[in-house]
């Protein structure tokens, strides 16, 4: 038996390697030799991605049509004054990115910003100057382990292998899987990861357990970062905070002294605070001089695409990802993505999407947005088309080859090549010439290709992109606590769907103090809109939040349109809601939405 190799193309930390048995396609498996992948897959790969009704023919105004019909009936579409593209994650790999340069033969217009995690990188770059990924290996060797708003059994299991056997510290509003195995979880109120992150390093420097030689080398403005820690007496803000000083001094003694890794999750910066709370957990490890050294440093999501040239990189205008006017366009081409109900303030988007002249769906399966769109244009999986997976949670790059033949869909790069050809633009290379051009950047090693941008030990000669300047601290916050009766929203995400992709939901979980039975429907308000939801106690939660997972049917009606203060990402969970019994409600009744 033959079989054939490529990589998962699914917006995940993990970009596992996959084995296919060409004779098998729904026998699939890891790579037990890949460094990242542990041999095993995910349910969404062994199982969701299989079962997903995919869209199968080309449409216009909902009827079925040909595949030249359909593309004729874009290209017309771009010969619009006004041509918008907003591009989705839910495919990874680097051959998505090509359709920009159709876009800018005709002046078209991208995104700029983030739905995910453009907050944390903005403040990760405010500190270190660019954003390494920290080494996988370099977490292997680390004494203790800080999971800091990140859910990592849902969204990064490949990561458990690296993490045994060490002391675990869970910071998290949920007490998760790993916070139910960890040697202390901190519960702390939503959205004051800023202020634990500073009553921390202001700890450390009361009782004088500074890495003072390593500060003086390698960072500056250390003194500013000194005067906004005193900002914060300990007492009051542990009291914001809803931990005690006993809890803090607890977590230090796996801190003082140790190789220690902190892994931040996109959790913590999901609120227009958020670059700030990157910088102030970067400013605390600085603290404790964990930049440079082996087993230790924050890992985030790491810059993928850091140390490469961008063959599809174009200068063109551009709109904000998370609050995009779509009525300004006369067209709009969502690719991979489901802006209908991903994007914050879903009201507000679907009324903009439909006054659209031209909109054109280009994805594999039936959404809220597809829905909506005149033209609907069939997309291949990363099965059935060659490509590039870089990842933003380890060093590895993978090749995806096409290991499914199938007449349904079409590649973005034929999907681009088309109207090139419909428009008589010159300039598009091969398919080819492009993955050769990514994998040629690569460095090779022991079978593997590894990012240019690798470096064993991150910032270990200093930081900025030469590794010549030094760390900048925090030193300015303009932001005071936030004191009310009203509940945190928090969305993260679940192990059955990826935001909107794959299996759907329709429930609330809520702490059983406030009196809620499993199953009943509550109404859930934001000042941004109502959506009614099915109760699931969950006595795990912090009193102070509820949490609707990301892929909940309407979840996105709650949150607002706006963006960080720094890094142009979206606000998901700066909003706070009120729970109300369903006014149709009645127990024993049918309890479907």
């Amino acid at each position: 038996m033959t079989s054939r190799t490529t990589a998962c193309g699914l917006d995940c930390y993990d970009a596992c390697k996959i084995i296919v048995e060409e004779d098998r396609f729904s026998k699939i498996k890891g790579d037990a030799v890949h460094p990242a992948g542990n041999g095993a897959l995910c349910t969404l790969l062994n199982k969701s991605i299989h079962q997903e009704t995919r869209i199968e023919s080309a449409r216009i105004d909902g009827q079925d049509v040909s595949m030249d019909e359909a593309m004729k009936a874009v290209a017309n579409a771009f010969k619009q004054e006004r041509a918008l593209l907003w591009r989705g994650s839910g495919n990874m790999g680097v051959m998505q990115e090509v359709t920009n340069l159709f876009m800018k033969k005709v002046s078209g217009t991208l995104t700029h910003g983030s739905l995910c995690d453009g907050a944390g990188d903005a403040g990760i770059e405010k500190g270190r100057g660019v954003n390494r990924t920290l080494p996988i290996e370099q977490i292997k060797k680390a004494d203790t382990v800080v999971v800091w708003g990140r859910n990592i059994t849902v969204t990064n299991a490949h990561m458990m292998p690296f993490i045994e056997g060490k002391n675990i510290i869970v910071i998290d509003p949920v007490k998760t899987a790993i916070a139910k195995k960890a040697e202390v979880h901190l519960q702390i109120d939503p959205r004051t990861d800023y202020y634990l992150a500073m009553s921390l390093a202001r700890l450390i420097c009361l009782e004088g357990s500074q890495d003072t030689k390593w500060i003086k080398k390698f960072t500056r403005g250390y003194e500013a970062f000194y005067d906004l820690m005193q900002k914060y007496p300990l007492e009051d803000t542990l009291e914001h905070i809803g931990i005690g000083e006993a809890e803090l001094r607890l977590v230090l003694n796996y801190l003082r002294d140790k190789k220690v890794v902190f892994l931040v999750g996109t959790g913590v910066q999901k609120y227009v605070t958020g670059a700030s709370t990157l910088h102030a957990i970067d400013s605390l490890a600085a603290v404790l001089g964990l930049f440079g050294k082996e087993g230790s440093g924050v890992h985030y999501l790491g810059n993928s695409k850091l140390g490469f040239q961008n063959p599809f990189w174009v200068k063109s205008e551009t709109v904000s990802k998370a609050t995009t006017p779509f009525s300004d366009f006369d067209t709009v081409l969502v690719q991979g993505g489901n802006p209908a109900e991903s994007m914050p303030d879903s009201t507000r988007v679907r009324e903009e999407l439909n006054k659209v002249e031209n909109l054109i769906y280009f994805g594999l399966y039936e959404n809220e947005t597809s829905k909506r769109a005149k033209i609907v244009i069939p997309a291949k999986t990363f099965f059935e088309k060659d490509d590039v997976r870089l990842s933003y949670g380890h060093q590895y790059i993978e090749k995806m080859n096409r290991v499914v033949q199938s007449e349904i869909g079409i590649s973005e790069y034929d999907f681009t090549k088309k109207l090139f050809d419909a428009f008589g633009f010159k300039g598009l290379e091969s398919e080819a010439s492009y993955i050769k051009r990514w994998l040629g950047q690569c460095i090779e090693e022991n079978g593997h290709y590894i990012s240019p941008a690798y470096e064993e030990i991150p910032y270990s000669e200093g930081f900025g992109e030469d590794g010549d300047d030094v760390f900048e601290w925090i030193t300015v916050y303009d932001h005071d606590f936030i004191h009310d009766e009203k509940l945190w929203l928090l969305s993260p995400k679940t192990n059955k769907a990826l935001n909107t992709q794959f299996k759907r939901d329709n429930k609330v979980q809520l702490h059983p103090s406030l009196g809620y039975a499993e199953g009943e429907m509550v109404s859930i308000t934001s000042e941004y809109g109502t959506v009614d939801l099915e109760v699931v106690p969950n006595e795990d939660l912090h009193l102070n939040c509820v949490v609707v997972t990301s892929n909940t049917l309407g979840l996105n009606i709650l949150t607002p349109s706006i963006v960080s203060d720094e890094g142009e990402n979206a606000c998901y969970q700066e909003v706070k809601i009120t729970v109300h019994p369903h006014p149709g409600y009645q127990k024993g009744s049918d309890r479907s939405l």
